[in-house]
């Protein structure tokens, strides 16, 4: 790959095809989680839900991989959340930058997780656990989403309590923002909880199954007639929640063939 010569305020050359932006903020939630906001280039569009290749310019041949812009599409920074992995080649290091460092972003965006990918529907769900709800940060910051969606259901898994503070911020400013404030009653929070006690607990397919995330939200059973779904999480919940929504006659849709289910396949170390 041909090299940009131009150092600027790093160790290494930054590699063609390849934005330097420099962090704004840093936030740490837990020991495994923090978000943190990147400059945006004038140039970089991108649809609510796609995901970008980041990395650090920490080598010659810098590791990167694919992270969810959790920021709507009108944001003028790029937000990011991530998890920490202790002796992973990125996040070892990534969960270490402080404001004024510079992060690489390659310049093309991509991803399922887009309203276009989806046929019209009445009730859109977003099934995510852990750092997955990241593309639905985007998305239900988004008017357009709720231009589709008459009702956007976002339920979050995680194994603890603190870990959910992440996604009760944002869904609790939703209210006061200038865009899409007016359509905050139309999202529904539904978070679970599998190894601490809590209001609801147990894996999100596991209360599908049951039909008790159904009761309590006092919602019908979905159906392809009025719901689609968007799944977003670890390759075993990818598994067992897209089989359920199989089961309740839902199809996979993609960016090139619209349906009424969508599943995000790009991970963070």
């Amino acid at each position: 790959m041909p090299l940009d010569t131009s150092k600027g305020d790093h160790d290494y050359p930054i590699p063609a095809g390849v934005f330097a932006e420099t962090v704004t903020s840093v936030d740490h939630y837990t020991d495994r989680l923090f978000k943190f906001r990147i400059t945006r280039p004038a140039s970089f569009r991108f649809r609510s839900g796609e995901f970008v290749m980041i990395g650090l310019p920490n080598a010659e041949k810098p590791v990167f991989r694919a992270y969810s812009i959790a920021s709507p599409s009108w944001d003028e920074e790029l937000e990011f959340y991530s998890i920490k992995v202790p002796d992973g080649p990125l996040t070892e290091h990534l969960q270490k930058i402080k404001v004024g460092d510079t992060v690489l972003m390659r310049k093309k965006p991509t991803g399922t997780l887009v309203n276009d990918a989806l046929l019209p529907g009445k009730r859109l769900w977003m099934f995510s656990t852990g750092t997955g709800i990241a593309p639905f940060a985007s998305l239900f910051r988004d008017p357009e989403t709720y231009e589709k969606f008459d009702e956007v259901v976002l339920t979050q898994t995680c194994r603890e309590v603190a870990e959910l503070r992440y996604g009760q911020d944002l869904v609790a400013e939703l209210k006061d923002d200038p865009l899409v404030g007016e359509f905050a009653h139309g999202l529904r929070h539904y978070c679970t909880v599998t190894r601490e006690d809590y209001r609801f607990q147990g894996r999100i397919t596991d209360l599908m199954s049951s039909g008790k995330v159904f009761d309590d939200l006092g919602l019908p059973l979905i159906t392809p007639d009025t719901d689609r779904g968007m799944i977003c999480g670890s390759m075993d919940m990818l598994r067992d929640t897209k089989a359920m929504l199989e089961q309740f006659g839902l199809i996979e849709g993609a960016n090139n063939r619209p349906d009424t289910f969508v599943v995000e396949r790009a991970f963070v170390d």
